[in-house]
């Protein structure tokens, strides 16, 4: 089945609709939010200005207005989506930390996985963009001699809308082309996140070996939140995301070194993945993720905020 997406939907997108959805209306009507790239949303005189940024400070869209110190006064406020992210941007460029807050994404209740139970098949999710791991993942699913194990992918371009899928995906057709042959993966290709959330609790396992600076990782957090055993590097802020939940592997710019840890972590997850102990830590897991980064919790984060933010310009 191919399933299109016309507009971009990723993980920005997905929190500002979030936004709107649990925070009220009035406040939002006070201010002016452009997300990550300065300048996508026109400043207004008569508004707050906030500047979301869920971008890393490496990236060419943003890197030189920041670099740029008298753009920085433009915005009344930076608000960033973990202290990893915030902490390189103080760092790289300066910005005034009196004008910046940490707010984190936010991720909806997903129905928790069963447990696993100890000889079945085990079901290994991946969702995250091409460029940001899968070649190694692939590698490492190579060396997976487990035939319980199986791999499913959900990574295209098409997340971020039709533009960019098809001025992009072709650059990644070779890798898709390679996890369609091997015997222990299916490439599935885009799926929208209302389906990706609605099948999670049919995995067992979320696999993604970061090579890319992640600011926080929503699909991480909904993978938690499905109770779902997480493999993930300790590249970025991962490690923030993650807090003690997941298994880390260190990040490794030799790419073939990284496949070969992450199939042992794979391969040793396995073997551990039917005890009690590990259905206590995913239940754990699931409940503090579903708790902690729940979207009632980041509204009222957002609102006590906005209400600080107005009521200080309006003195």
């Amino acid at each position: 089945m191919r399933i299109r997406n016309q507009s971009p939907k990723g993980g920005t997108e997905l929190q500002l609709g979030f936004l709107h959805q649990y925070v009220d209306k009035n406040l939002l009507d006070q201010v002016q939010i452009c997300t990550s790239v300065p300048g996508k949303v026109p400043l207004d005189p008569n508004k707050l200005n906030i500047l979301w940024q869920k971008n890393s400070y490496d990236q060419p869209n943003i890197h030189p207005w920041f670099k740029n110190k008298a753009n920085h006064h433009k915005y009344d406020w930076y608000v960033f989506n973990s202290h990893w992210n915030y902490e390189k941007f103080r760092m790289m460029f300066g910005i005034p930390t009196e004008k910046c807050v940490v707010i984190k994404n936010g991720v909806e209740k997903i129905k928790q996985s069963p447990h696993y139970e100890k000889g079945k098949p085990i079901r290994i999710i991946h969702q995250n963009t091409p460029w940001r791991g899968l070649s190694v993942l692939l590698g490492a699913m190579q060396l997976i001699k487990n035939p319980l194990i199986t791999l499913d992918v959900y990574s295209s371009c098409e997340v971020y809308g039709k533009d960019f899928h098809e001025q992009n995906d072709y650059n990644y057709r070779a890798l898709y082309e390679q996890a369609e042959s091997l015997p222990n993966v299916n490439y599935i290709g885009y799926r929208p996140n209302e389906y990706i959330r609605e099948h999670l609790p049919d995995y067992n396992m979320y696999a993604y070996p970061s090579i890319f600076e992640e600011t926080s990782c929503i699909s991480l957090l909904e993978a938690m939140s499905a109770g779902l055993y997480s493999i993930v590097t300790d590249y970025g802020a991962l490690f923030e995301t993650g807090a003690e939940f997941p298994m880390y592997i260190p990040y490794d710019s030799n790419y073939k070194a990284l496949a070969e840890k992450f199939a042992y972590g794979i391969a040793a997850a396995a073997e551990t993945l039917h005890e009690p102990q590990i259905h206590s830590h995913l239940t754990t897991q699931a409940n503090y993720t579903q708790i902690y980064y729940s979207w009632p919790k980041q509204a009222s984060a957002w609102t006590t905020f906005l209400k600080g933010a107005l009521n200080a310009k309006a003195k």
